[in-house]
């Protein structure tokens, strides 16, 4: 996992054995903006004066499905992406706002603990072109949102694709495929296999909410996992 110190969130408290490292933000928030960004180019980029701006809303999940999990925040964090499109002659400023939820959970690890299990949900704007609003994360593959999550860890290799299942989203039958890859764990210079869990992204409102999570497979996290994204909420950005 990448150790950012500027980023980083110290979750130490006086017992020492219950120090635990918590590790950046989920790197999803550029990847997501820039796919954005690249389906804004019809009519609200080409009329109207001013910088053309998509803000999305916060998904969160609930309080009582965190105490029967186990997980809990470690950040929220929004980013703002800008770029020049140029459309039907004219040239205009795009501004998008995504948002990350980002959870984790202590587990335990060669007789020490560590935030090695990580649950985030992704929130971005639905961008309309000519009344038709477009899905930006619905055009990364099932691997490609994976690589969101895996993001958060170092050493990464051996991604395969395993198991799928359907759950509850946002009030949404979401698909949900399992992954399995090889990765290191954060200040244990030691690789495991850790399980993925990748949802597909969910409309509701006026964004999407994309559910991810990833933890050692020995830790047999699924259906907390499953819970998690079972206890989704969504708060709409008033400014929209």
């Amino acid at each position: 996992m990448n150790r950012d110190p500027t980023a980083e969130h110290d979750a130490e408290n006086s017992d020492a054995s219950d120090a635990v490292t918590r590790r950046r933000a989920l790197a999803a928030g550029g990847a997501v903006g820039l796919a954005s960004l690249a389906g804004c180019t019809a009519f609200e980029v080409a009329t109207g004066e001013g910088p053309a701006e998509f803000a999305a809303g916060t998904a969160t999940v609930a309080d009582a499905t965190l105490s029967e999990s186990g997980y809990e925040l470690n950040e929220v964090s929004e980013e703002t992406l800008s770029r020049e499109v140029e459309a039907a002659g004219q040239t205009r400023e795009v501004r998008v706002t995504n948002t990350v939820a980002e959870y984790d959970k202590a587990v335990e690890l060669f007789g020490e603990r560590y935030q090695a299990a990580v649950f985030a949900a992704v929130t971005t704007p639905q961008i309309e072109v000519l009344g038709r609003a477009l899905n930006p994360i619905a055009e990364f593959s099932t691997r490609e949102r994976a690589e969101l999550i895996l993001s958060r860890f170092e050493g990464v290799g051996d991604l395969e694709r395993g198991s799928e299942y359907s759950t509850e989203v946002l009030g949404s039958d979401a698909g949900v495929v399992v992954y399995t890859a090889d990765a290191e764990i954060e200040g244990t210079g030691v690789t495991t296999e850790l399980e993925l869990h990748i949802g597909e992204p969910v409309g509701v409102g006026s964004d999407f909410v994309l559910p991810l999570a990833a933890y050692p497979a020995a830790f047999s996290d699924g259906e907390n996992v499953r819970r998690m994204m079972n206890g989704i909420e969504h708060e709409p950005n008033e400014e929209n």
